[in-house]
């Protein structure tokens, strides 16, 4: 039933009726329990809230199905009015970004421009810039890209997906690039011939990952609202001397606010990634997929109305 249900909001993720239909009717629904408003004003006052509470904050500007030149170049002006309220408003915040919605599938030329314009700006505020992975299909472009800019940025990051069969050798293959990474479990529908398809075997393979890329000496952002992978991550800082600074715990905005809340106390940078911007319809899909008990929360959230 579960994975019934899972497959069906990644199924309505992916819809771009409905995709316009939410652009028009506005953050209701249950919605804005995951996503900060519509616009960096809004965005601003949750991330202050947060930063009052000692969490740390990576800033997403919601983007789907960008498609044109013109689209792209405004996904990227949207980035760097978000690069430019963190240094104004002086937030303790990041920027995380989809490089589709910088014009990725449209030609190189044009995401590498829109990248080095956002990061240009990035350097100048201080702000590092993480680049979020998509589905398995670019996977290997990301990459590619990601090498090129650290080349000429030290302000910038990439993710890794647990359900990957590939990410232990590219954590391998990385490595020579210190990178700082965020590594997560993985939100796309992907095929058993490229991703594991037992949930253990991802969790395995995350916590192989999480301690190949610690014991390399590079920054990790644990991106989980796992209980045993935080408490693996714990344990194995403890067991090898790493210092907290070296390492962060990462969480969505709206799941699991008192878990967050308590890992500050412990003395850990606790990172929750805050998305804005009209276009949350796709990514409130996902969020339902990855886990039913949301559900439960946005049918009451309706009803309550």
């Amino acid at each position: 039933m579960e994975q019934l249900m899972r497959d069906f909001f990644l199924f309505l993720s992916k819809n771009k009726t409905l995709t316009k239909l939410a652009k028009k009717y506005g953050l209701r629904f249950g919605a804005s329990r995951f996503v900060a408003g519509e616009t960096i004003e809004q965005a601003v006052k949750v991330i202050k809230q947060l930063n009052k509470k000692g969490l740390a904050v990576t800033v997403d500007y919601l983007g789907e199905f960008v498609d044109n030149e013109k689209e792209a170049n405004e996904m990227a002006n949207h980035c760097i009015e978000a690069i430019q309220a963190i240094g104004r408003e002086k937030l303790n915040s990041q920027l995380s970004l989809k490089m589709t919605s910088m014009g990725l599938d449209i030609s190189d030329d044009l995401v590498m421009k829109n990248m080095r314009r956002i990061l240009e700006t990035a350097k100048e505020h201080g702000v590092f810039v993480t680049i979020d992975m998509e589905d398995y299909s670019r996977c290997q472009k990301t990459l590619d890209i990601f090498k090129q800019l650290k080349t000429e940025y030290d302000n910038v990051g990439t993710v890794l997906q647990a359900y990957l069969y590939r990410t232990a050798a590219d954590i391998e293959d990385l490595k020579d690039y210190h990178p700082n990474l965020r590594l997560v479990k993985g939100a796309y529908k992907e095929s058993p011939e490229v991703a594991f398809p037992d949930k253990k075997d991802v969790d395995e393979n995350f916590k192989k990952i999480i301690k190949m890329h610690l014991l390399n000496g590079n920054y990790t952002a644990v991106a989980t609202h796992d209980d045993a992978i935080i408490e693996y991550t714990k344990q194995l800082v403890k067991e090898y001397n790493i210092p907290n600074s070296q390492f962060e715990f990462q969480m969505l905005y709206g799941i699991r606010p008192e878990r967050q809340e308590q890992l500050v106390r412990e003395g850990y940078t606790m990172r929750v990634y805050v998305p804005y911007g009209t276009d949350w319809y796709g990514y409130f899909m996902r969020r339902l997929a990855e886990r039913p008990a949301n559900v439960a929360f946005v049918l009451k959230g309706i009803f309550r109305k």
